[in-house]
């Protein structure tokens, strides 16, 4: 029987889904460049940050300030508007195969959709102006 790790809650800080600024997802997410081979793992250790873009997209940042940028490969319902998901997993590595949780806020925290992974690509952020 494996042990599973304690869930780890990411937060992201990117705007919300619901846009109250009136932006279209695609000014929400900036334009990235890809900067070497998409890995199938990183070390959950490394993650300092995760920023929830959209339904569909999160950025990692890791230490030395390298940014993930992993596009599920289907809308995860809730995820660009709560900007908050839990997983669970017995590596010490957070793979493309594991599933994230979305957690809806508001009292004691609800559990919502199941997700997914896609491949982590090392990307480099275009920088706003």
């Amino acid at each position: 029987m494996r042990k599973l790790l304690p869930f780890l809650l990411l937060a992201g800080c990117a705007g919300s889904s619901a846009a109250p600024d009136g932006l279209a997802a695609a000014d929400r997410i900036p334009a990235a460049t890809s900067a070497g081979e998409p890995e199938q793992c990183i070390p959950i250790r490394s993650i300092r940050e995760s920023r929830v873009r959209s339904d569909q997209v999160i950025d990692f940042v890791t230490t030395g300030r390298r940014t993930y940028r992993v596009t599920l490969p289907q809308r995860c319902p809730g995820l660009g508007f709560e900007q908050r998901f839990t997983y669970a997993t017995s590596l010490d590595r957070l793979c493309a195969q594991d599933i994230i949780t979305v957690l809806y806020q508001g009292g004691a925290p609800q559990r919502g959709a199941s997700c997914g992974l896609a491949p982590f690509q090392p990307v480099t952020l275009a920088t706003r102006r």
